[in-house]
């Protein structure tokens, strides 16, 4: 009792200091420019987490042409998605990290955090989902591979289904049609796992099934836990798909949290959530594309050059090298999905990214919670943020879902995994 007094006398102070920062709209924050406040620091990060709610008979909010249903629930930790050929889904179940609290207001932060998670085990395995006859009801339900270690991104290159757990990328045969992995999985090659305080690795292909990409976040917010800790972290892998050979592509992103290939291209695109305690609207997460051979700035500065000075030793020429990311989508959205659409989603949103936005917990105002498009045009982003699947956090001020992974089944519908009432949503147009 004595722990949670403490904790909200402190977060207390930590919300009155943050009335005396500057208020900017979330729209003066979307796009390639965003409005960038002056660095406010306080004893804490302010932190607001809406308190988690059974959806009962509510269900999110979709646009008046389309319609949204629950295909699986009661599932262990759904993070992301897979859409197989044969129109099977496979969910990756599971919740990861070790780091510990070495500071105080690294438990309070915990805690916070904490209110709006599940209590439900991490599953740390992979399910399978079936609609055998295309009514939308995915009668069957089997777990296809179990026993893995925080398991998140999912590729299938021709007969290889490819896991990114926290610790490695491992690998399975695949046949189509099969509901159970035939054997125990390869590892390729080892992942970074030191601490583990950003634990999820995403993970694309490459269009010719040569590479992976796989996202590594940071160890840290802002290098606290130290630099060594750091090594091969915030960045993204290419790796050899055959061999697991692997190189640096891109550095500096703090935590790339889903990735994709804009469709007709080679390009890779990434969603980062940026970093912590310098304020309610700093610093933006973002949509980018990841230029090979790049450097994004983390721990350095943000938003390209903007010096953070909370890192020491600084490194000027690094910072001289930072490029802005493409797409700003406001700050502390926490983005945990991406999937490029396609025409079978509708004409308005056809052209663009969905993006799965988990929300925040550092804001005095909650943001993110939802689903939303962002529309593109000649392979670049082109508009603001549309919502596309919302009402996740509710007028009441509770939280009934948190979208993490979503993935557009090129049949014409959008899944969207829920790691806080353990749902997999499915959002088709109307016909």
């Amino acid at each position: 009792m004595k722990a949670i007094n403490v904790i909200s006398i402190t977060l207390t102070a930590a919300l009155l200091s943050a009335c005396g920062e500057s208020k900017i709209d979330d729209a003066a924050q979307f796009g390639a420019d965003p409005t960038l406040p002056k660095a406010h620091r306080g004893l804490l990060p302010t932190m607001k987490i809406a308190d988690p709610a059974g959806w009962d008979d509510r269900q999110p909010t979709v646009p008046s042409n389309y319609e949204i249903t629950a295909i699986a629930t009661d599932l262990n930790v759904p993070r992301q998605t897979l859409v197989l050929p044969n129109g099977d889904i496979l969910v990756s179940e599971g919740m990861g990290g070790n780091a510990p609290n070495l500071r105080p207001k690294d438990f309070i932060a915990g805690y916070i955090q904490g209110k709006g998670t599940t209590s439900v085990k991490s599953g740390n395995r992979l399910t399978l989902l079936r609609d055998s006859d295309g009514d939308g009801t995915y009668e069957t339900r089997t777990v296809f591979a179990d026993n893995l270690n925080a398991p998140y991104g999912l590729v299938l290159i021709d007969d290889q289904l490819y896991v990114a757990n926290q610790d490695a990328v491992v690998q399975f045969d695949y046949q189509p049609d099969q509901t159970t992995a035939s054997g125990p999985p390869r590892k390729l090659t080892d992942l970074p796992s030191v601490v583990n305080h950003h634990w999820t690795k995403s993970m694309t292909a490459s269009p010719d099934g040569r590479y992976l990409y796989v996202g590594i976040g940071s160890n840290s917010n802002i290098t606290e836990n130290g630099l060594d800790v750091e090594a091969d972290r915030a960045r993204v892998w290419q790796i050899d798909a055959k061999t697991g050979a692997h190189r640096p592509y891109a550095t500096g992103l703090r935590n790339p949290t889903a990735l994709d290939i804009l469709p007709g291209t080679d390009q890779l695109w990434a969603v980062a959530n940026e970093r912590d305690e310098l304020g309610a609207r700093l610093v933006p997460d973002y949509l980018t594309s990841v230029q090979e051979g790049r450097f994004y700035g983390w721990p350095y500065s943000y938003w390209g050059q903007n010096v953070d000075s909370r890192v020491q030793p600084q490194r000027p020429d690094l910072v001289a090298s930072a490029i802005a990311p493409d797409y700003s989508l406001g700050s502390h959205k926490a983005p945990l999905g991406l999937s490029f659409s396609t025409s079978t989603m509708g004409d308005t949103f056809s052209e663009g990214a969905f993006i799965g936005e988990h929300g925040s917990w550092n804001r005095p105002d909650p943001a993110g919670y939802k689903v939303v498009f962002v529309p593109f045009s000649g392979g670049k982003p082109a508009g603001d943020p549309v919502d596309f699947v919302t009402g996740f956090y509710g007028e009441d001020g509770k939280t009934r879902g948190r979208p993490v992974g979503v993935t557009v089944d090129p049949k014409g519908a959008l899944i969207v995994a829920d790691d806080l009432s353990n749902t997999i949503w499915r959002v088709t147009p109307t016909r």
